[in-house]
């Protein structure tokens, strides 16, 4: 958090805000009171949120109250109380993007829970990846191209990408931050997951909040632990939703079977999107492994290679899984009703 105060505090032109949930409370109201400074200094503020997302968290029509503030904003596919062929398309991406030359993303919403400043499932665990450099570039595109299709406008991009010149070069590996989105016929989220899986020879170390797979990635995950790679995936121990939970338990008995590792974190509820394979590759971001995330909702993640970050990212799943448990094969034992409970929530995984 004071990170995040700090970096928004030395912005010069423009400060752009994507999250899924914005909630009112200490987090976003001590970033608020900066944005809306940083506004009358001059600097371009926009915020886009989504409406579904935020629709507890803050007030019906909050996008106008921002305006007001002087703050530019938009809520992303506003709610409407009946069923439309886009309620389920949400924008679930998280970013915040400095002068083109500093972004942040990851797991966390601003929101209190997110920093654990409020406790509704254990402790909550999560990250945020903090960026300098050329790669910030393809963040700043994303949120702008966005910005355009929600405006209705057409701006130049090239004023708010900062200069190769003015950017130091701050990691020896590569950084490339990637979208995704439900419009196309490309899930890039889950080919990159499935590419990682294909190039790793030793391990795939996931955390994630929801397992709820496809056939393939159920395939890929089995496949890549008969080989003998070491696959291990920890899952939240305290849920925020207990029929999604359900579900994603339903998933464990078969990859065990298949020798995949899976683990609950005790301590509570683990929500960040991590992927590691082997030393080399890793992704975060804010693509769960579910459905929704996979191919109906807007996300975005960052892919590294030879990064630096990866060591520590290494050692933060050394701590994460000692203070998780092993599931094992007998935990996985079910009667006749509640498989047949689960069958029927599977059928509407699509909309857990």
């Amino acid at each position: 958090m004071a990170t995040l105060k700090r970096e928004i505090k030395k912005a010069k032109k423009f400060i752009f805000i994507e999250y899924f949930i914005l909630a009112q409370g200490q987090v976003w109201d001590s970033l608020l009171k900066l944005l809306v400074q940083k506004a009358k200094e001059g600097v371009d503020v926009r915020v886009i949120y989504d409406d579904m997302g935020s629709i507890s968290t803050v007030p019906h029509n909050y996008d106008r109250k921002l305006q007001k503030m002087g703050i530019k904003a938009f809520a992303f596919n506003r709610f409407l109380p009946f069923l439309n062929a886009r309620i389920n398309n949400r924008d679930h991406r998280k970013m915040l993007v400095i002068d083109g030359s500093t972004a942040f993303t990851g797991g966390i919403n601003l929101a209190d829970e997110y920093f654990n400043l409020k406790s509704r499932f254990g402790y909550w665990k999560d990250n945020v990846l903090l960026i300098r450099g050329d790669a910030v570039r393809s963040m700043t595109l994303m949120f702008l191209t966005f910005w355009s299709v929600l405006s209705g406008k057409i701006e130049e991009f090239e004023p708010y990408l900062a200069k190769s010149k003015e950017l130091k070069i701050v990691d020896t590996g590569y950084v490339q931050p990637y979208a995704d989105t439900p419009l196309d016929d490309e899930a890039v989220g889950e080919n990159v997951y499935l590419n990682m899986m294909g190039r790793a020879k030793k391990r795939i170390y996931i955390t994630t909040p929801y397992l709820i797979l496809d056939n393939e990635m159920v395939i890929a995950f089995s496949n890549a632990a008969k080989q003998g790679i070491d696959v291990r995936i920890v899952t939240p121990g305290i849920p925020d939703k207990k029929m999604v939970f359900q579900v994603t338990r339903s998933y464990f008995r078969r990859l065990i079977e298949a020798g995949v590792k899976i683990y609950e974190y005790i301590p509570g509820f683990i929500h960040q999107k991590v992927f590691l394979a082997d030393d080399d590759f890793l992704t975060i971001g804010t693509i769960n492994l579910d459905f929704r995330s996979l191919y109906l909702h807007f996300e975005n993640g960052v892919w590294l290679y030879k990064s630096a970050i990866i060591q520590d990212v290494s050692a933060d799943f050394d701590e994460i899984l000692a203070d998780s448990r092993l599931v094992t094969l007998a935990d996985t034992k079910s009667g006749p009703f509640h498989r047949l409970w689960i069958s029927f929530l599977r059928s509407f995984a699509t909309l857990l």
